[in-house]
């Protein structure tokens, strides 16, 4: 198993991130992906973008590099409530959007707390899937989360950034992708790249699916085609 598209993309525009947009493009050109999100975090995180970076968005080329260019956000969870960093009319002019707690701007709670969150945000429906939800620093109750994304037609990501920024990801990421794989929930795979080198590294996130016993059909960037169908179908619930 692999992956066509990276979900989980970062630029300097990110304020921590140290690559281009053409930089990120060669990079999944170099991993042969067929395209990226870029995924910069939103503006609420310092040092994070503007929102008219995203709506500007909309003046990059479809493809760059020879490889599929989509707009998206990682967005931050601000409250109990699943509150975003972005207003709703920017959010929808991107075609993938991920909700994700950050230290800063979400302090980790009680495990009830986290997961009351993480399912706010799942129910938002210009979201798309929640990013890192395996950092074993906000403790949730993994099932919930993942019966909450299956309700909602969402994906958890197995974040392969995961293994080397936060510490003790692999057991809960383990068990998420677990329950997604009994349950039928769709999982994606992000490299979460911060330089142009990383777009397209999810060895360990895939390795771990395959562990689970997570089926190809599953997984939402396992192809072009299973992505573009994801989005187009949930371009169609966001309008609905």
């Amino acid at each position: 198993m692999r992956i066509a598209i990276d979900t989980h993309t970062h630029t300097v525009a990110s304020g921590h991130a140290y690559s281009t947009v053409y930089e990120l493009a060669k990079g999944a050109r170099k991993r042969r992906l067929k395209g990226f999100v870029l995924t910069d975090h939103g503006p609420a995180l310092p040092g994070g973008t503007h929102p008219y970076h995203f709506s500007n968005m909309r003046i990059l080329p479809e493809r760059i590099c020879g490889v599929r260019f989509y707009r998206g956000i990682e967005a931050n969870i601000l409250d109990l409530e699943g509150s975003l960093d972005l207003a709703d009319d920017y959010l929808a002019q991107l075609h993938f959007v991920y909700a994700g707690l950050h230290e800063i701007c979400f302090p980790s709670r009680s495990e009830a707390d986290n997961t009351r969150a993480l399912v706010a945000a799942l129910s938002n429906p210009l979201v798309d899937a929640v990013s890192h939800p395996g950092n074993p620093v906000y403790p949730v109750d993994i099932r919930t989360v993942v019966l909450a994304a299956k309700e909602f037609g969402k994906a958890i990501e197995i974040n392969n950034g995961s293994f080397r920024v936060r510490q003790g990801s692999l057991d809960p990421c383990g068990e998420f992708a677990k329950a997604c794989a009994q349950t039928g929930t769709l999982v994606v795979c992000g490299s979460d790249a911060h330089y142009w080198s990383d777009v397209g590294r999810v060895d360990l996130a895939l390795a771990l699916l395959k562990e689970a016993r997570v089926p190809r059909e599953l997984l939402i960037n396992a192809s072009s085609a299973s992505f573009e169908a994801f989005i187009k179908r949930r371009a169609s619930e966001k309008k609905g």
